[in-house]
């Protein structure tokens, strides 16, 4: 059989399909399991909205805004220290990797604001350079 003809049978061939003896019982399987994988999708969605729509009307509930008495000093006080406690916990838990790396004397908390702004800058220079790499490679 020479190219010519082999390139039209084998169109011939796939261009219908055959048909099973089963195939309306495997496209109503197929069907069963899409609808009840999109029943329960909507269902935990929707869970997730209303818990998260509960805890947001909470907390707005919750939030004390008086701009003139004494009562805000001592809001932006607890947010000033709550900020000032997670912004702790997380130097502490970044400084007991780098000891575990070996890198116990680095601390990144005695760096200037302009220091870390360039070493930010500089690492996503670095990261934009290695895409455009990887885009180049592509094209």
């Amino acid at each position: 059989m020479s190219a010519d003809e082999f390139d039209p049978f084998v169109e011939r061939l796939f261009a219908r399909t055959p048909n099973l003896p089963d195939a309306a019982l495997f496209n109503a399987r197929v069907e069963a399991r899409l609808v009840k994988g999109t029943r329960l999708r909507a269902v935990v969605l929707s869970l997730a909205g209303l818990i998260g729509g509960v805890v947001a009307v909470r907390e707005t509930l919750n939030l004390k805004l008086a701009f003139g008495g004494g009562e805000a000093g001592a809001a932006v006080t607890g947010v000033g220290q709550g900020f000032h406690a997670a912004t702790v916990g997380a130097q502490s838990s970044i400084q007991s990797g780098l000891d575990q790396m070996g890198l116990a004397n680095l601390e990144w908390g005695s760096m200037g604001g302009m220091q870390l702004f360039w070493i930010a800058a500089g690492g996503l220079i670095a990261v934009a350079a290695a895409g455009a790499v990887k885009l180049a490679q592509d094209i």
